[in-house]
């Protein structure tokens, strides 16, 4: 994924639902179409919850990366 520009990063690691998810979606809409929002995580449920959010909400999960034990990264491409 080395060659997708990020535009916003958002750490909510050290998080439980629903912070990770409200925050990711309040995030996204003070983005402006095409713009790619970072999310970095540590809770497992998020890993499932904001990629099936986001997507229903209409925007693109373009990646979900192991980035150490425990924790994730995940793309989403704002529609």
């Amino acid at each position: 994924m080395a060659d997708v520009k990020i535009d916003k990063t958002l750490d909510v690691r050290g998080e439980v639902c629903p912070v990770p998810d409200v925050e990711t979606r309040r995030a996204l809409k003070s983005m402006k179409s095409g713009e790619v929002l970072e999310v970095l995580i540590d809770y497992p449920l998020s890993k499932e919850r904001i990629p099936a959010n986001v997507q229903k909400d209409g925007n693109e999960v373009i990646a979900i990366e192991d980035i150490g034990p425990s924790e994730w990264r995940i793309l989403i491409r704002k529609k």
